[in-house]
Parts: structure tokens; sequence; C-alpha cells
């Protein structure tokens, strides 16, 4: 049976990027497409940077044409989550589209924020994370859309929306389409295990609609939990079980979990409304768990004051959490059981690695290449494959199974490591990259000075894990060695070490560790000669006469049409070659 329902799997993934392709570079007819894409970014320099990218993908013809494209800043000051991009972006699409809004479709992805989780995304975004798959080569937004080709032509005017880190795969019965036709939110839901429900927003149905038997249910929801324990999921009466007595508990109990959904035009509205009573916003607010928490007949206002998932607790985070619960209380939440679907999370270093380097599911049901438009001669292993994407590499060169190199060039005898990710690089001859690596270089303008900076972070390093002040810097891990260790194979004292920005908040997001040099290859041979002095017993001295600027300095003031140049250098000689 699982044999079966994955051929349905692929055969069904298949089709729709059959459907996506053939719509590439053309003029798409009304109705077969959205109306409307939407990206959101977390602020006007973001924006310029999608817009540019956008804007070349219609050129090369790798999107649909006829179609407005548009881009969507946070206002700046506070931190608005993705729920207050939400609400931002139908503010703006109603000062531009007016009264005609309400016959359009619109998908609004959600592709702000700086990727810390993965770093090689942060300058160009994840949404457009290289995918190796298509011709032309897919990026993320691509991908979202290709899943989706189906979803327009039946569904009533209203806004879908979904995130650029995850990808949803499923099949339908054959001969049947899936409708968004009802009013108020339809959302996707996907079974899941119970520990995977603890990191997502899980329905509570009724019982008797639990079955699972078809591809495809529609239902309704009564209750959406957030984020919730094993033991609020049981007590909510979220668990199912499937009906098979030879397996484990453990086997057959499960949870539909959420991924996308669509909201019609009427709760957009509602929506928008509250916005007016609120704004400015000065807190963050999920699209998630603020908005579908308030859904069902079973929907209760006490998750309101629940601030055990919240990063940033500000003091009108509940008041307007309550608003939402008020504005949309009584709102339907229905649901599509989508019992043969998977639910794939790329947003990490690690889950990247894996996805496309190891997970052979994924790798059959899209048709993931090991070499993807690039000009390469490397001998990839069945698992873990060397993935290389949009990227020029000498015969010579080594890249070690698990790893991945996208939008770089490798010269003559380069070796990669295992487990490592090469992103935005131009490797000098000989050069050697350390196992679980990170590289990724960025064309920078400081001041007077303009150049290029390469990080490099440990597959393990947590950028996000921060210190109360500079004095404490000391307890940050860099490739698993404290940076005062560091700072002593470097030549360095730690206090002369700076951190950009916020100086109550020190990690290695801000931690100026690396050289600013002239010209790419230099910055990628001087950045991993400091790696190499991690692992070995020598010092770097030349770092005293070099400036170091941290990963957030880099993208304050990166050289957005530098980097792009760079991927169309690579672009032009993978096409000649071709």
């Amino acid at each position: 049976m699982t044999e079966v329902r994955n051929k349905m799997l692929q055969r069904a993934t298949r089709e729709k990027l059959e459907k996506f392709n053939k719509m590439r570079g053309k003029e798409v007819q009304p109705g077969e497409f959205w109306d409307l894409v939407v990206l959101t970014a977390v602020d006007e320099d973001q924006k310029v940077a999608y817009e540019l990218q956008i804007k070349e993908k219609l050129g090369r013809k790798e999107l649909p044409l006829g179609v407005p494209y548009h881009v969507f800043a946070d206002p700046p000051g506070s931190k608005i989550g993705n729920g207050g991009s939400s609400l931002y972006s139908l503010q703006h699409l109603e000062e531009m589209y007016g009264k005609t809004l309400s016959a359009f479709r619109v998908i609004l992805i959600h592709a702000g924020g700086f990727s810390q989780r993965l770093p090689s995304a942060s300058a160009l975004g994840k949404i457009f994370t290289a995918v190796p798959c298509g011709e032309p080569l897919y990026q993320m937004l691509e991908l979202k859309l290709a899943l989706y080709v189906d979803f327009p032509i039946h569904m009533k005017p209203g806004v879908l929306v979904t995130c650029a880190d995850d990808i949803e795969l499923y099949s339908i019965p054959e001969g049947e389409s899936m409708r968004f036709d009802r009013s108020g939110f339809t959302a996707l839901a996907h079974p899941s295990s119970l520990s995977i429900g603890t990191t997502h927003g899980v329905f509570v149905l009724n019982s008797w609609e639990k079955l699972g038997n078809s591809e495809m249910e529609y239902t309704s929801c009564q209750q959406f939990l957030h984020k919730p324990s094993v033991e609020k999921m049981h007590e909510a009466g979220a668990v199912c079980r499937r009906p098979d007595s030879c397996k484990s508990v453990s086997e057959t109990e499960f949870v539909y979990t959420d991924s996308t959904y669509y909201m019609d035009r009427a709760t957009s509205v509602t929506l928008l409304d509250m916005l007016k009573e609120v704004e400015p916003l000065t807190c963050e607010i999920d699209a998630y768990g603020d908005f579908l928490q308030a859904l069902g007949p079973e929907a209760s206002i006490a998750y309101t004051s629940n601030t055990a998932n919240v990063t940033k607790k500000d003091s009108s985070l509940v008041d307007i959490r309550q608003k939402i619960f008020h504005r949309l209380k009584g709102t339907s939440l229905n649901v599509i059981l989508l019992n043969n679907s998977k639910f794939y999370h790329i947003g990490t270093t690690k889950e990247y690695l894996f996805h496309l380097t190891e997970d052979p599911s994924l790798r059959q049901e899209l048709g993931l290449l090991p070499i993807a438009f690039s000009i390469c001669d490397l001998k990839t292993p069945q698992s873990p494959v060397a993935c290389v994407m949009h990227s020029v590499l000498h015969p010579s060169v080594v890249v070690s199974p698990g790893s991945v190199v996208e939008y770089s060039r490798l010269s003559a005898d380069v070796t990669v490591g295992e487990r490592s990710i090469i992103s935005g690089c131009w490797v000098d001859t000989g050069l050697s990259v350390p196992c679980q690596t990170l590289m990724h270089s960025l064309s920078v303008s400081l001041n007077s000075s303009a150049g290029f900076v390469t990080v490099a972070f440990g597959i393990k390093d947590d950028l996000k894990h921060s210190v109360a002040s500079p004095a404490e810097a000391s307890a940050l891990r860099y490739f698993a060695a404290s940076l005062a260790e560091c700072a002593e194979r470097w030549g360095l004292s730690l206090d002369s070490l700076r951190f950009s920005g916020d100086k109550s908040a020190c990690s290695l997001w801000n931690a100026c560790l690396f050289p600013l040099c002239p010209d790419p290859k230099s910055s990628v041979s001087a950045t991993l000669q400091m790696v190499r002095a991690l692992r070995g017993s020598s010092t770097v001295t030349p770092l005293k006469d070099l400036r170091l600027v941290s990963l957030q300095e880099a993208l304050l003031n990166k050289n957005l049409a530098e980097m792009l140049r760079f991927r169309k250098g690579l672009y032009e000689d993978i096409l000649k070659e071709k």
C-alpha cells in the first residue's frame, strides 16, 4: 500500500511540474494562473533585492508572464511577524487595486527574514534558494508556484498564504480537484507524527472524520492548537488512530498538521478593518497561531495570554491577539485532509543538506538531480550525493558526498569536505574546504571601502544564540571553539573583537569575524585560513591589518548588483558550454 501511494505522489508531483513548465516564459491566460503573486520582505533593502531577482527571472523567462509580481516590505520599526506582514500586504493591495481586488486570486508568500538558520540564503532570500530540478533551474519561488499550479482555477477570489521554506507534496483522487470555494479559512492538513505536531499547528476534528481512507477529504475544524504538547493533543481530541491492530501505538497514532491556508475576500476585509483599529503594529503576530487559534466552535480566548512560544514578548501582544480573536470568532475553519501528502521544511542547514543530498524520497518525488545547470564532471554516488547547482567546476575538483555547491566557481584541485555548503564563492586553485563548513561570499560597499566578505560557519553553529554583552563573548561557540580560543588562534585579543548593531545581544550573527578583501578569491582564501587555524596549531597574523566585519554588517552593506553580476557570469558560461 505504501509503495502504491508513493508512486501516486510521484506521478501527481511530476504532472504539476510539467504543467508549470509549459507556463514559464509565456503569457498566461485569464483564470489559469494567479491574478497576483505577492512576496513579503523584512525591510526596504530586502524588497529591492527581491525585485531585482524577479526582474531578472522575468527577463530570462523563468516565470509565467502577464502577471503582476509584487514585493511588500514590512514598515520600519518593530518586528511584526508574518501575521503583521500579511495584514500590511493586504493593506497595500487594497490601496493599489481598490474594488477590483474583490475579483482577484492572490498567492501571498512569506519570504521576509534574515535566514539565520541557513545563512547562505540570508543575502538574496530563502525564496530564491536554488532547487536542483527544472530547466531553467528552479528556485523555491518556481517550486512553490509549480506545486500550487492547480489551485487558482478552483479558487474563489481571496488569498492563499504560504511560507518560503517549505514544500508540500500531495496526490488527490483521479478526476477530482482541490477546491477553495468556502467562506472563512480553508487549510491544508497533513498526517504527521505526534512529535512533529509539537512544533506545528494541529487541527482538532470530529472523531468520525479521522479515518483517512481517501487521498483527500473535506471537513471542518473544531479547534486549532499551536505547537501543543502531546498531552494537550490527547486532551483536546486531536489524536487520530489508523485502523491497524498489528502496529504499535506510536505507529498508529497521528495528528493532522498545518501548512498552507486560504482565506476568502470577506475574511481579508475583516482583518483589514482590525488593522485600522490597532496600527501601527508594535509586536510580532503569527499568521498561523494568532489567526487560526481564533477559529472553530471550540476556540477559546485563553491562548491570547499564552506567550510560551513567543520569541520577543511585547505588552501590546495580548491586546492585539484579543482583538483578532473577537474579530474572527465565529469564522469557519474548513480543512482539506491530504492523506497522501508529505511536508518538507528546508529552512536550516541540516534540513537543506539532508533533503538535497541524502533524502531518497524527495529526490524521487521532485526528480532532483545531483548536478543541475552546471559545468561539472563529478562522479556522484547513490547516497548521499554531492549536489552542484548553477556552478562552474574545474574537472579536477572533488566535492565530497553530502555537500552542496551553488552559484560558485571552483578552480583546479579544489576539494570540498563532506556535509559542507559552498554558496556564491570563487574558490582559488588548490584550496580545501573542511568538512561540515558553510561558506558564503558577499559583495559589500562599506563607506569608501568596496570589496568582498566570505562568511564561514560550522554546520552546527547556532547564529541565534546570544549573550548580553561583549564581556560575555567567550561563551559563544564558533566551530565548537570558544571565541576566546578563536581570538588566540587568530593572533587577536578577545577584547579587540567587535560586535555590530545591538551590543545587548551579542551572537555569531553580529560578531565581526570575517575579513574584508579586494576580490572574491582572496576573500575565500582569507576566511579559509581562519577556519583552518581553528583546526590546527598555526595562528593567523595578517588579520591585524584587515578590517573584520560581521554577517549582519555585510548584509546591511551588500552590493546586490555585483552579486547578481557574478551569478550572471556563471549563467553565461554554462549556457556557452551547453
